[in-house]
């Protein structure tokens, strides 16, 4: 008998070859882009706008803005780089764990034109650090991490600040060419993943955060999985069924939840007398069919699958859905391989501003024949999130830690509001189960006996 652990393996570092001059030039770009995105994102908008809290579940775009900057002060500019602090006064005031997102318009926040000038400096001194940094002989510096963590964390609140472009209310100030429809002839409803170990998680990954590691052998029974998520079309039956008001397909917790708050379909839609219609970034339009649902809480994806006779995958099916090689028993980077994900692949970094139909990117699918893994919308899994074996906190516990527990559901691969740069095949989100403003789908997976 072949020895598993013999075969089971990652996919090696694409940093691997790089030189410390290739590495700063990666890290700069990938700085650089996150900053265009963030001041795109702010300067859509007026003043007045920057410093309105559009929703009591999102923080005014001003903080998320001068949140960025500190962030990378506190990491880039004093820890990597032991530069004078630039402004410790403010540093409570942009301590996300010290104000809830609903108090934060009473602080004596930055305004508009100071919190371009804070960020702007910041990032001077950044790249001063970064050109001088030694990326070796420190866990925080090796392979550009820290720099990896803070173009992360920019594009994760750029993410944030495009749901609360989805929640405020007047014309529509962002514009993208419409996603693609699809690509590919009649795709098969599911697919088979055979039962057997697979490496979940990540050792090897020089920018992967301390959630996802470390590489671990994980035995997964086998099991069926969409092919797609599941679209607007298919959660029109749902609702057509009375889906919503037929309290067998729920959980307690989400009758509870749909009850108390007379949730009747997902967020932003509205039935008009011709049909299904939404509000997106401002723009009223029919439903689309054919494109994954969005703006749906864990609790109405749990109800749906249970109406189609399915569940929500676990997150080690999905990752197993997505990484898992048969051919090789290699655990990939990405559903279509190691290389970094290229237009083709993956509706991401908010080209588009929505999902793209199910079946627009061929490209993309995984070894096995399951498509649109990355991007277009996050997927709630049935898990909750907590540490792999082995896990150790770093470089700071609030990253990830303080939320294990099962108040928190995994969600995966990515929405089209995510960059490239803060996703891939082991990158794990987290949120309540209550959450519909993100840009949260899913995709179902059912027991496979016998096979």
């Amino acid at each position: 008998m072949t020895d598993v652990t013999e075969i089971l393996t990652e996919a090696p570092s694409v940093f691997e070859e790089r030189s410390a001059e290739q590495l700063r030039d990666h890290a700069a770009l990938a700085l650089t882009r996150a900053r265009e995105r963030s001041t795109a994102l702010t300067d859509a908008v007026d003043d007045e706008d920057l410093v309105r809290q559009h929703s009591k579940l999102m923080s005014p775009l001003v903080w998320d803005l001068a949140h960025i900057g500190s962030q990378e002060e506190l990491w880039l500019v004093r820890d990597v780089g032991g530069r004078e602090p630039l402004r410790p006064d403010i540093d409570d005031l942009y301590d996300a764990f010290q104000h809830p997102r609903a108090d934060r318009p009473s602080l004596p926040l930055l305004g508009p034109a100071e919190a371009r000038r804070y960020v702007g400096e910041v990032r001077a001194k950044a790249f001063e650090v970064l050109e001088k940094a030694p990326l070796s002989g420190r866990r925080l510096t090796e392979a550009a991490f820290a720099f990896g963590m803070i173009t992360q964390h920019e594009q994760q609140h750029d993410e944030t600040m495009l749901a609360t472009h989805q929640l405020r209310r007047g014309e529509p100030v962002l514009h993208a060419p419409a996603a693609p429809g699809r690509r590919t002839g009649p795709l098969p409803e599911e697919v088979l993943v055979p039962g057997g170990p697979f490496l979940m998680g990540t050792s090897v990954e020089p920018w992967a955060l301390d959630n996802e590691r470390p590489a671990h052998e994980v035995d997964v029974p086998a099991f069926f999985i969409d092919t797609t998520p599941v679209t607007n079309g298919q959660y029109f039956e749902f609702l057509d069924a009375g889906g919503y008001d037929q309290r067998r397909w729920w959980s307690d917790a989400g009758w509870e939840y749909r009850t108390a708050h007379d949730i009747t379909a997902p967020r932003f839609w509205r039935r008009e007398p011709g049909g299904w219609w939404r509000t997106r970034f401002g723009v009223d339009e029919p439903v689309p069919t054919d494109q994954p649902v969005v703006h749906v809480s864990f609790y109405e994806a749990e109800a749906y699958a249970a109406w189609a006779g399915k569940r929500l995958p676990t997150e080690a099916e999905w990752e197993k859905a997505a990484r898992w090689d048969p051919a090789t028993g290699q655990s990939r980077r990405y559903p279509w391989g190691n290389e970094d994900p290229k237009p083709e692949h993956a509706n991401l970094g908010q080209v588009h501003l929505s999902p793209a139909a199910a079946g627009a990117y061929p490209a993309g699918a995984s070894a096995l024949g399951v498509h649109q893994l990355i991007g277009d919308v996050w997927e709630w899994t049935s898990s909750d999130f907590a540490g792999y074996p082995g896990f150790a906190a770093f470089p700071y516990r609030e990253y990830s830690e303080v939320f294990f527990g099962p108040e928190y559901k995994v969600l995966r691969g990515g929405s089209f509001g995510t960059d490239a740069a803060a996703i891939r095949g082991t990158f794990r989100n987290w949120d309540y189960p209550i959450r519909r403003q993100i840009f949260s789908g899913f995709r179902c997976a059912r027991d496979a006996e016998g096979v």
